[in-house]
């Protein structure tokens, strides 16, 4: 699909949020994917991986994650300074904000005549905590989470019964996980974790393990592996429109 984008200001109880939003250009009503970036915002390699889900018919939407603690359209470079305020802005944004965050872009969908009134959540990194930590909102009805950061350690500002895995019942929604057998920030017994709290919940979930390292989605550096990219965008685009349509 021909895809056309648009940058919106989303009134959030935390401030404004700018927010890029990607959709098909040809008329009718599309299902939703909020997609949570990493630490550095919107960067290009997100840009593109927001194209290219919207390309497959879906409206995507792009939050600045941290637009309480930053500059309206700010993007945090790919090196050691960009990632320190990154990390500094993940462990200062309390949880509960994130949580209006997702709720503000339900309602901005709501009000679209280009939406469907269906929606999920995707996200890479932190963002995939972020996509996970949406689908505690009922209206989420999937999430795909890549290599989803800080799950299992319950550091993000937030009490220990509003950690995001410690409300993972609540999940209404359809999860799928995906990992790198080679990423340090989630290693193999903290994954393990992961996988008993969501059987012990008793969450609907798909589990999905390669041997990649962490950030391969991203299509920038030397980490980015092509096809595994490729295998995880076509579960994601399997999984919503299977949930969403």
């Amino acid at each position: 699909m021909i895809i056309q984008t648009e940058t919106v200001d989303i009134p959030t109880p935390t401030g404004t949020m700018r927010t890029y939003v990607y959709r098909p250009v040809a008329e009718g009503r599309y299902p939703a994917v909020i997609f949570y970036s990493e630490i550095f915002q919107q960067t290009a390699p997100i840009a593109r991986s927001a194209a290219i889900m919207a390309g497959h018919g879906f409206v995507v939407l792009v939050p600045e994650v941290f637009h309480e603690l930053n500059p309206i359209g700010t993007v945090l470079a790919y090196d050691d300074a960009g990632k320190d305020k990154g990390n500094q802005d993940k462990f200062s944004k309390p949880l509960a904000d994130h949580d209006s965050d997702t709720q503000a872009m339900l309602s901005f969908l709501d009000e679209r005549d280009y939406f469907n009134g269906h929606a999920g959540s995707m996200g890479v990194c932190i963002g995939g905590h972020l996509a996970f930590r949406a689908a505690l909102n009922p209206r989420i009805q999937a999430a795909s989470c890549l290599y989803a950061t800080d799950l299992h350690s319950n550091t993000l500002p937030a009490d220990d019964a509003d950690q995001t895995l410690a409300r993972c019942g609540d999940v209404k929604g359809e999860l799928m996980m995906i990992w790198g057998r080679q990423d340090p920030h989630v290693p193999d017994a903290n994954r393990a974790d992961i996988n008993r709290a969501l059987r012990e919940a008793g969450c609907n979930f798909t589990w999905h393990e390669f041997n990649g390292q962490h950030a391969f989605m991203r299509d920038e550096g030397e980490r980015y592996d092509a096809e595994l990219a490729l295998n995880a965008y076509r579960l994601s685009v399997d999984l919503f429109r299977r949930t969403l349509n």
